[in-house]
């Protein structure tokens, strides 16, 4: 009988290859793959040859995913990887699993790296229960909607990002978040391997003088929901007022009494509004 192994491959380093894994892979009938050069440096790394290799990725897996299910049901073993972790996590072999478990075929899983375990687990923040969003969306509306829906989110956050993205992204999770302490993870298990640490306002800084490169994944705090007394919105203004009027820029004004009177910063820029 035919049947799907899913197999976790390395995010960076590629010592972490399970022996398992390895096994499947030489073992297999079909190794369906998102990009053919990468798998091939994988599989010569470990002297591999793979019977049949294939490109198995997001512009073709619908129509993919139909021809790889024929050849589990005519009894080949298909094995699944992704360019780095575990398939189906924002990468393809969802389709395929669940067609798989639809027609009563075996789906097994040899477990492998896992960005976003990684990060959390190195974050510092709390591990116990998180929530994986995987990308937020490009367009700065839809991004902006998308966090505002996380908002009231209690448990810890893991995104992942582009480096070409992550300083929009980070100034949109501050302004709908506030200053929360976060983690920024980039080129896990690799030679460059960062882990930046700080509040929302701080890793924006960070990346503005310093931008990353390489793979990215954010760790944020879920929200912490306590009895605050309210602040007026008089005092906030006059705060804010305050500290520009000593030459703070008004952004770093609104972030700076947002942290210390326990408010987002929208109601310091709603308050300064009202002021006029």
């Amino acid at each position: 009988m035919g049947k799907l192994i899913l197999v976790g491959t390395p995010i960076g380093n590629l010592e972490d290859m399970s022996p398992r894994g390895a096994r499947a892979l030489e073992e297999a009938d079909v190794v369906a793959c998102e990009d053919t050069r990468r798998t091939r440096k994988l599989l010569s790394h470990f002297g591999i040859h793979a019977r049949s290799l294939v490109v198995y990725n997001e512009g073709n897996e619908r129509r993919k995913a139909a021809e790889l299910l024929g050849a589990i049901k005519a009894g080949r073993t298909v094995v699944v990887v992704t360019d780095a972790g575990m398939p189906g996590l924002s990468d393809p072999g969802y389709r395929l699993v669940k067609a798989c478990a639809d027609e009563g075929l075996v789906v097994e899983a040899v477990p492998g790296p896992s960005a976003v375990i990684t990060a959390v687990a190195i974050s510092g923040l709390a591990p116990g229960r998180f929530v994986f969003e995987g990308f937020l969306p490009k367009k700065p509306g839809e991004r902006r909607r998308k966090i505002a829906e996380l908002k009231e989110e209690r448990r810890t956050i893991v995104l992942f990002e582009s480096p070409h993205r992550i300083e929009e992204s980070l100034e949109d999770l501050l302004q709908e978040l506030g200053p929360r302490p976060a983690a920024l993870t980039r080129e896990l298990t690799k030679m460059h391997e960062e882990v930046r640490r700080g509040t929302l306002d701080e890793l924006v800084r960070s990346v503005g003088e310093d931008p990353p490169r390489g793979e990215i994944t954010l760790v944020i705090e879920g929200a912490i929901h306590e009895h605050r007394a309210s602040v007026p919105s008089e005092e906030l203004a006059s705060q804010a007022r305050r500290l520009m009027d000593e030459g703070m820029e008004r952004k770093e004004a609104l972030t700076r009494v947002a942290r210390e009177t326990g408010v987002r910063r929208r109601e310091v820029f709603d308050a300064l509004l009202e002021e006029g």
